[in-house]
């Protein structure tokens, strides 16, 4: 993009990235996109970085959404336009060069730029790496840009001892600044990457469609990931979002509770009432009733890769627990047992959760696999205290026995003690009852319920909660 000049086609690009963070599940409406529009023709198009704040201020409704807006903004409105190969000085000059020795040229302009800070010239080694290293295809650059092949062969991260080497030598710094020189450099390595894995994509859009690249190479909202897809730096950030998720669920129920109260029609108040206007019920008259809050119970597989689904629910039913009459959480892998307490404690280091659970309480036995059989057999006989005539029980879990026995029987006693059992399945239906899963099974007993990521969740606690 030219600075100073208005981007061809500027309206259609506002619309455009307007589309694709709808796609990505942000609520924009059309006041909001005309707004937009009037703030970029307020702030001009001199200054790329005014633009991107000013777009983010009329569109975004939070900072948690401000990851996906800046990548999708980079392909609407990328730092260069047109450029799609950089061959870098060594192979302008020499088409033979040596690849190796080219590389090495690279990654010491590379390391100089990082020692530097120097962001502008970061960009172009950004531009110019993925067009020496990372193009794929028949020939460099004709199918695709992978930034994945570019950092891999040109390991940035690597250049950690050479940059402390070189900015040590200009500073000349006491030697306690050394770790706060460490992370820094780390801060400057990472974003060299993210600017590779823009310029990538910048690239790819130009072949196949920004809007296109914008809806699918584009990574989702933490809040819209798949929580088995989701990786150790996505759950940390989704632990980070169960207070405000807590504040805005509680906001809801507290709302339904309200309206709730109301009840009824009292038909036999309301033509007594109606007496008074000959008969006709002009002032219905409502049965107030008090609705109790439900006690909730939470039986959940922490085994594998759905732990991370079963902590995260844990932390958000735990920041809600003022919502319900009483709260109890059990865990299990082939054994079930009470993590209430354990929960309770984790509000303070919710990253740690899953290892306080693991090393402290009994969730397994002869073996380490998940076992749901055993577990709700094993819950029904020791814990039939924790469910009554006002429980409301969640079973989280992908529903894989690992070919043991479902124990449909101990699942139907539970089932008949409750007031309603959910089962919350992370996987999605069309991988229902394939393999070791027998999830049909047990949603012929209770209701299942397919929940694959944080918005879900909070959508089916907020609506299947009674009043």
């Amino acid at each position: 993009m030219t600075p100073g000049r208005e981007p061809a086609g500027a309206g259609d690009r506002v619309t455009g990235l307007v589309r694709a963070l709808r796609a990505h599940g942000f609520s924009i409406g059309t006041g909001e996109t005309v707004d937009a529009g009037l703030a970029l023709t307020a702030v001009g198009f001199e200054d790329r970085g005014r633009m991107r704040e000013a777009l983010a201020a009329t569109l975004l409704h939070g900072e948690g959404q401000r990851t996906v807006f800046d990548r999708v903004f980079d392909l609407y409105f990328p730092l260069v336009e047109g450029r799609e190969t950089d061959p870098g000085p060594a192979a302008a000059d020499d088409p033979a060069a040596d690849p190796a020795a080219a590389l090495r040229e690279l990654r010491e302009r590379l390391a100089a730029a990082l020692a530097a800070g120097d962001g502008t010239g970061l960009d172009a080694l950004a531009a110019e790496a993925v067009g020496t290293l990372g193009g794929y295809g028949a020939t460099p650059g004709s199918d695709g840009w992978s930034s994945y092949q570019t950092l891999s062969r040109l390991r940035p991260e690597t250049l950690l001892a050479r940059i402390r080497t070189a900015l040590r030598q200009e500073e000349r710094g006491p030697e306690f600044t050394d770790r706060l020189t460490d992370d820094e450099i780390r801060r400057r390595i990472e974003d060299f990457r993210e600017r590779v894995r823009t310029e990538a994509r910048r690239r790819v859009a130009q072949r196949q469609g920004r809007d296109r690249v914008a809806r699918r190479a584009v990574e989702a909202s933490a809040d819209r990931i798949d929580f088995l897809l989701a990786g150790r730096a996505q759950l940390d950030e989704l632990r980070r979002t169960v207070r405000p998720l807590a504040r805005r669920l509680a906001t809801r129920l507290a709302a339904r509770r309200r309206r709730a109260a109301r009840g009824e029609i009292d038909l036999r108040r309301t033509l007594r009432r109606s007496l008074s206007t000959g008969g006709v019920p002009m002032r219905p008259v409502l049965r107030q009733r008090r609705p109790g809050r439900p006690e909730l119970v939470l039986l959940c597989d922490v085994s594998g890769s759905v732990a991370g689904f079963a902590h995260f629910t844990m932390l958000l039913v735990q920041a809600l627990h003022d919502q319900f009459s009483r709260v109890r959480v059990f865990a299990f892998v082939n054994r079930v047992d009470e993590v209430t307490d354990l929960v309770a404690r984790g509000r303070a280091d919710p990253a740690g959760l899953g290892e306080r659970i693991l090393a402290e309480a009994e969730l397994t036995g002869w073996h380490g696999q998940s076992d749901y059989g055993t577990a709700l057999g094993e819950f029904a006989e020791r814990y039939a205290d924790a469910v009554g005539p006002r429980t409301v029980v969640f079973v989280l879990g992908d529903a894989r026995t690992n070919r043991s026995d479902p124990n449909l029987p101990a699942l139907k006693r539970i089932a008949d003690r409750a007031r309603r059992v959910y089962w919350l399945n992370p996987e999605q239906p069309a991988l229902w009852s394939t393999g070791d899963s027998v999830a049909h099974a047990y949603a012929d007993l209770v209701d299942m319920r397919p929940c694959r990521n944080a918005r879900q969740l909070a959508d089916l606690v907020g609506r299947l909660l009674p009043v």
